[in-house]
């Protein structure tokens, strides 16, 4: 199995190099790394030419957004499996990826793996501030508000090929909108890794001031009717709690 990981970035100098460190540190042998860079004006090309080697596939263009870099990523990945690391993201430890690989071979069927994630402060990532444990999947969990970790979202290439990327008429929630496709709507076989695999830094774009968590969750709704599907009388707004409830489990 080979396993295509992405990493999209844009004037991210101040930490891409622990991003790709910890994707370069991953114990599993046959990973693709693909980088897509949105035209960086700062330090971030240099730092990623340091470990140009170590990189199978780099790009560095003017995007539409990340959702746009994405896709971008995808339509360039070859390997079996595709998982998706940001530019402000480290992964947990060394075998992530080799654990990730195990679950899918265990289960052939399976097409896509996802695990639990922790939020940890921007300067200090030994600091956790908030933890999302993904827990099993149920059917029509996505109208009760669940969602998996997007980060820990690992997915076969066979289902990005069938039902396609990311739609970039959402900017915050295109990440909702095709985990929403892919498990609850066309019922893709998933399957859950009950281990923290990737560490997000606080600060970035889904997690920054009220007024883009509420546009975030006017897109959410939205997500359903690109889908021509309904959610549930509270849906929009038993997600936001769920997320609530992760500030008060940081183990």
């Amino acid at each position: 199995m080979k396993i295509s990981i992405i990493t999209i970035t844009y004037n991210s100098e101040n930490t891409v190099e622990d991003t790709i460190r910890s994707m370069l540190q991953q114990d599993f042998p046959n990973i693709e790394y693909i980088v897509v860079d949105g035209a960086s004006i700062d330090k971030t090309k240099e730092i990623i030419n340091r470990y140009s080697a170590n990189i199978d596939k780099f790009i560095s263009e003017k995007d539409k957004g990340l959702y746009d870099a994405l896709n971008k990523g995808i339509a360039m990945a070859t390997g079996d499996v595709v998982g998706m690391i940001h530019s402000d993201d480290l992964y947990a430890n060394p075998s992530v990826i080799s654990k990730v690989a195990q679950t899918f071979a265990i289960d052939p069927d399976t097409e896509a793996v996802y695990a639990d994630m922790v939020f940890v402060d921007r300067n200090d990532t030994a600091k956790i501030l908030r933890t999302w444990k993904a827990g099993e999947y149920e059917e029509d969990a996505f109208k009760k508000g669940w969602m998996p970790p997007h980060p820990t979202f690992f997915v076969r290439k066979s289902v990005y090929d069938k039902y396609g990327g990311f739609n970039l008429d959402l900017k915050l929630s295109a990440d909702y909108e095709l985990m929403l496709r892919f498990i609850h709507k066309h019922k893709i076989k998933v399957t859950y890794l009950p281990e923290t695999l990737v560490l997000m830094r606080m600060g970035g774009i889904s997690n920054t001031s009220f007024f883009v968590k509420l546009k975030a969750n006017m897109e959410d709704k939205l997500a359903w009717r690109i889908n021509d599907m309904k959610p549930g009388l509270l849906t929009t707004i038993r997600k936001p709690l769920k997320k609530l409830k992760q500030y008060f489990s940081k183990s």
